[in-house]
C-alpha cells in the first residue's frame, strides 16, 4: 500500500483542516522536554506562543461508558470526568492510559489533536472556547499548534460544546 506524501511540516490534522477549506494558522514552537515536564505540555505551548492560556486548548482521550472520547479543555484546567460523562451521555468517564491514547489517535502525548486522528472519535469541546474568537489546538504534534475558530473546530470533527472543564 502506498503511503501519501505530506507537506512540509503537514499533518493529518492540518490535511483534514485543509481538505475542509477552514481558515487556520500554524503556530509552530520549539518544544522544550524541561519546561513541558515543569508545566506541562500545554502550559508549556502557551508559554512558547504567548498566548493567553485560556484561548490554548489540550486534548485528552477518555473513555465515557464503553467508548473513547477526546475532551479539549483550556490548559490551565483540568477536564471534569462527571461532567464529560454527562456530555457524552454516559455514566461514567475516566482517563485513558497514555499508551491507548497513543495508539487510537496515532499522536504521541503532547501533541494529540482533535483533528485527524487515526480514529475518528465523538469530541467534546469546552464551552468556555465559545467566548474566544480562535483557539490555539494542537496540530498533531509537539511544538506544533494550529489557530481557528472554536465554531470551525466542531464543525470539523463533528464535535460539541460542553462545560466540562474546571
Amino acid at each position: 500500500m502506498a503511503r501519501r506524501r505530506r507537506r512540509e511540516g503537514g499533518t493529518p490534522a492540518l490535511e483534514a483542516l485543509a481538505a475542509a477549506g477552514v481558515p487556520h494558522a500554524v503556530r509552530p514552537y520549539d518544544h522544550d522536554a524541561a519546561a513541558s515536564a515543569e508545566l506541562g505540555y500545554g502550559e508549556e505551548a502557551a508559554r512558547a506562543l504567548g498566548a493567553d492560556p485560556a484561548r490554548v486548548f489540550k486534548t485528552l482521550v477518555a473513555s465515557a461508558g464503553d467508548d473513547h472520547v477526546l475532551a479539549v479543555v483550556p490548559v490551565a484546567t483540568r477536564l471534569d470526568l462527571k461532567a464529560l460523562a454527562r456530555a457524552a451521555g454516559a455514566k461514567r468517564a475516566a482517563m485513558a492510559e497514555p499508551a491507548d491514547a497513543e495508539r487510537l489517535t496515532g499522536s504521541v502525548v503532547g501533541g494529540i489533536s482533535p483533528l485527524g486522528g487515526r480514529t475518528r472519535l465523538p469530541v467534546f469541546l469546552d464551552d468556555s472556547a465559545m467566548r474566544q474568537p480562535a483557539i490555539l489546538v494542537s496540530a498533531g504534534r509537539r511544538g506544533l499548534d494550529v489557530e481557528l475558530a472554536p465554531d470551525d473546530l466542531l464543525r470539523v470533527t463533528g464535535g460539541a460544546a460542553a462545560p466540562i472543564a474546571r
